[in-house]
């Protein structure tokens, strides 16, 4: 059954965040009085927060700020976030089969969690706080041999794992760079993922149940 654990991120993947972390940096600039391009910062969704506060305050400002971006996020984040087309069928579609829909996401999990709730997205597991290679013990740890994310760090932390890269250009990465950064499957979203998931569980299936080659005679 490890093959039919399927790992989801959640920014750009699951969810279009944009809208809301958008409002949080607008409302973190005016706080600070700090100069912050939100539309600059949620071009880039992936990173973890910190990498993209270092653009806008001293490093020794940052954890400061950090504590202050997630103080925010719930009253200016949740609301104007939006599911992404399929994410709640793919994730439905991988436990119809039997199998269990994991969100991993370099995101902190109270937040990454409120999203979830908010939108009605149930996964059966869900871990924060990863971001690229990192998530790749999240996936060994929960078996999963497909990982399912929208940036080059999610086919990385996929191969790390030597779980199945499927990638969505629903992020600020394009096709093209997700196939050359070795994603090993592209959809043009999650709308494509249930029939995808079919045909590959099939597949597998099928693998499964090959009677063993024949033991050749020494020559």
């Amino acid at each position: 059954m490890a093959t039919r654990t399927v790992g989801f991120d959640l920014d750009m993947t699951l969810i279009d965040s944009r809208p809301g972390i958008h409002a949080c940096y607008t409302r973190l600039a005016e706080d600070t009085h700090t100069p912050i391009d939100a539309d600059a910062a949620v071009s880039r969704l992936g990173p973890p927060l910190e990498w993209e506060l270092s653009h806008w305050f001293p490093e020794d400002r940052v954890p400061e700020m950090a504590a202050r971006y997630r103080e925010l996020y719930p009253t200016y984040a949740i609301a104007p976030t939006h599911a992404l087309p399929g994410a709640a069928d793919a994730i439905r579609a991988v436990q119809e089969l039997g199998g269990r829909a994991i969100v991993v996401t370099a995101k902190n999990r109270p937040q990454a969690a409120l999203h979830l709730t908010h939108l009605g997205l149930e996964p059966d597991e869900l871990i924060g706080g990863l971001w690229a290679e990192a998530k790749a013990e999240a996936l060994r740890a929960h078996g999963a041999s497909v990982y399912v994310g929208d940036h080059t760090g999610d086919v990385r932390g996929a191969h790390a794992a030597g779980a199945l890269s499927v990638a969505v250009p629903t992020g600020p990465i394009g096709a093209r760079e997700l196939r050359e950064a070795g994603a090993d499957v592209v959809l043009a979203d999650l709308t494509e993922f249930r029939p995808w998931w079919k045909a590959y569980v099939s597949a597998q299936d099928t693998l499964r149940a090959a009677p063993p080659a024949a033991a050749q005679p020494a020559p």
